[in-house]
């Protein structure tokens, strides 16, 4: 019987994984015609490894999906490749925390290997019920909406999706992490400061220190602020 729950909570540990997959250019569906598909739904094992830049064995991607500045991004998250339905969570399991977009400006979004991504939007959590990012998230059907800054110059940019799961308890983080390549037309001439991946994030930020089912848990956000143009 023990062995049998074993195997019962580790098929719900592995059905509540999830991945970015999607890109919505305004209300057009690109669906993964830009993505860095990851090539599984398993969460990123350490804020060190080089997954944290773009996923965990990012595929290859020819697609580059254009996108005026001041106009909208959506990426969108699911647990299964191509499973798209909104009767199921994006991300489920408990898997609580945050949610993060960033962006960073490449000379070729099809190649770039390294990059300093600012952050574009953020869902971290207000200490209210179903406030996480990840909440919020599975009640939009996987979807997180932002505005490329209108200030931001044109060209290549890689586009971030995080969600960080804190269910795992202190020093336990699993984020899930994909890239989008889109191109940047209009807009100004800012080039924002940003930070790299992996190096952004350490074990010892306050977010990582204390369960999240702790009565004394604050939330405090991880990277910098968002870049609002």
């Amino acid at each position: 019987m023990k062995s049998a729950i074993v195997l019962l909570a580790a098929a719900s540990l592995a059905s509540a994984h999830s991945t970015w997959q999607d890109l919505w250019v305004g209300s057009t569906d690109k669906a993964t015609t830009c993505a860095r598909t990851v090539k599984d739904n398993n969460p990123i094992d350490s804020l060190t490894s080089n997954d944290m830049f773009c996923g965990r064995g990012p595929a290859t991607q020819s697609g580059v999906c254009e996108v005026a500045a001041g106009s909208s991004l959506t990426v969108e998250m699911h647990a299964q490749p191509d499973d798209r339905k909104c009767s199921q969570p994006a991300i489920g399991g408990n898997h609580y925390g945050p949610v993060y977009v960033y962006m960073a400006k490449v000379s070729d979004a099809k190649t770039a290997q390294s990059a300093s991504f600012f952050k574009v939007a953020e869902d971290g959590y207000t200490g209210t019920t179903a406030s996480w990012g990840t909440e919020i998230l599975n009640a939009n059907c996987g979807k997180r909406a932002f505005v490329v800054p209108k200030s931001l110059a044109a060209g290549d940019y890689l586009v971030r999706a995080e969600a960080i799961a804190l269910h795992a308890g202190a020093g336990n983080p699993q984020p899930y992490v994909t890239c989008f390549q889109v191109k940047v037309t209009g807009g100004g001439s800012a080039t924002p400061a940003g930070v790299s991946f992996p190096g952004a994030y350490k074990l010892s930020d306050p977010l990582f220190t204390k369960a999240i089912y702790d009565s004394s848990f604050k939330y405090t956000s991880v990277g910098p602020a968002v870049y609002t143009g």
